[in-house]
């Protein structure tokens, strides 16, 4: 089939192309919005700018086509892009698992919110990719090149990262405990706040890493190179940590080893012997009030109504605390109210204006305790909620109130604002 003829077919409302010999073909720019390629061959096509969002691409054979900038939002299978160049795509809440996508480009794609669990991404490209909140668990990445990716939010669990290139990347509130990244080139990453409880990092490179406030318990450091790293509050409880290189490394206000707190004497940053020859217990407690560490506890009770979504029915936290003023769906690229009619893509609007204001005071979502959700009409709470939960582990998401009211500024239909510890 060619180019003409499939282009005519999908005109005349034809979507199944199941099992099409499309080899070669030129669609760059096309509109295939929906079309059915179960199983089609499209090696070495040309995909450029192309439109294929919500296509079905279970068992499709992309091997070495090219897609830039192409929109591949919503689509969905286990389709063969190896040696394929997605660069620039879109790919967000699409659903690959199980795809292949090993040797591919994805340089600056959007691939936020994307199922790519169990996916082999061996020697893939994806320098500067949106990977927000997208699903990796259980995916090859050996050898992938992920330097300056966002990362926030991903699940990474029980996926291999054995020689990736992690250099720059944005991993705040990770989870990676547990993982193998020995060897790993962590380099100037952003782990702040992220979980690396009982993580291999021997011989990783972490040189300038930003590390404030991360769970280290129990991590192997051996031989790890820190130089220059920020550990500010971070959890370093048993972790092993023979060889390691900290020169010029921050710990303040970090929890060694050992289990006491570290504070700099004067205004020196860590090195050999002030790590080894630790103050003691009463030298740490009196320089405790000088500053406030975040804690935060959840509070779960079977004598209260149990949660029926992604929030829990108290938090305790102690630290600086940051009131953020309720967010609507002003889009400041338009500086105007988008998605009018969409309750659901405002809330994402608003979760992301939301994550802006966080992060530029250094919080995650990890450090919410309490939110509220002002809804225009209450028949809109599952919709709502569906977004919500993206943002949040049930497990550890802050308390939230939701109520509706008559009106909310410009005619939104979804407000919130927040609060967290920090």
């Amino acid at each position: 089939m060619d180019t003409e003829e499939l282009l005519e077919k999908y005109a005349a409302g034809q979507r199944d192309f199941r099992g099409a010999q499309l080899s070669g073909i030129d669609l760059k720019g096309a509109n295939l919005s929906g079309i059915d390629l179960y199983n089609a061959n499209l090696t070495g096509s040309e995909l450029n700018e192309a439109n294929l969002n919500n296509a079905n691409l279970q068992g499709a054979n992309f091997s070495r086509a090219t897609l830039l900038g192409a929109n591949l939002s919503g689509a969905y299978g286990n389709a063969n892009f190896s040696l394929a160049d997605l660069s620039g795509a879109d790919l967000s809440m699409a659903n690959l698992s199980k795809a292949d996508l090993s040797n591919t480009k994805l340089n600056n794609a959007n691939l936020s919110g994307t199922q790519l669990s169990s996916v082999l991404l061996t020697k893939a490209t994806l320098k500067n990719a949106n990977l927000n909140r997208a699903n990796l668990s259980n995916s090859n990445l050996t050898g992938a090149n992920l330097t300056g990716a966002e990362m926030s939010q991903v699940k990474l669990e029980g996926a291999s990262l054995e020689e990736a290139n992690l250099q720059k990347a944005k991993l705040r509130g990770v989870n990676l405990s547990a993982l193998n990244l020995s060897g790993v080139n962590l380099a100037e990453a952003d782990l702040s706040a992220a979980n690396i409880t009982g993580t291999n990092l021997q011989k990783a490179c972490l040189e300038g890493t930003n590390l404030e406030r991360a769970s280290l318990q129990k991590a192997n450091l051996i031989r790890a190179n820190l130089e220059d790293s920020n550990f500010q509050k971070a959890d370093l409880t048993d972790a092993q940590t023979y060889g390691w290189n900290i020169k010029n490394a921050d710990f303040t206000g970090a929890t060694m080893p050992d289990g006491e707190i570290y504070e700099p004497v004067g205004d020196q940053r860590g090195s050999d012997r002030e790590i080894d020859n630790k103050q003691t217990s009463q030298q740490a407690s009196s320089m405790l009030p000088k500053r406030v560490t975040s804690t935060r506890k959840i509070i779960r009770t079977d004598k209260a109504p149990a949660p029926v979504g992604p929030y829990n029915q108290a938090i305790v936290a102690t630290g600086n605390m940051m009131f953020v003023a309720g967010q609507i769906a002003i889009d400041l690229r338009l500086n105007n109210i988008v998605y009018t009619d969409d309750v659901a893509k405002q809330t994402e609007q608003v979760m992301a204006n939301l994550e802006a204001i966080l992060t530029e005071a250094g919080a995650t979502w990890l450090d919410v305790v309490k939110t509220t959700v002002f809804l225009k009409d209450m028949n809109d709470f599952a919709a709502v909620n569906a977004v919500y939960a993206k943002y949040f582990d049930a497990e550890t998401a802050p308390a939230r109130a939701c109520v509706e009211v008559s009106r909310l500024p410009k005619d939104v239909l979804v407000e919130i604002d927040c609060i967290a510890v920090i």
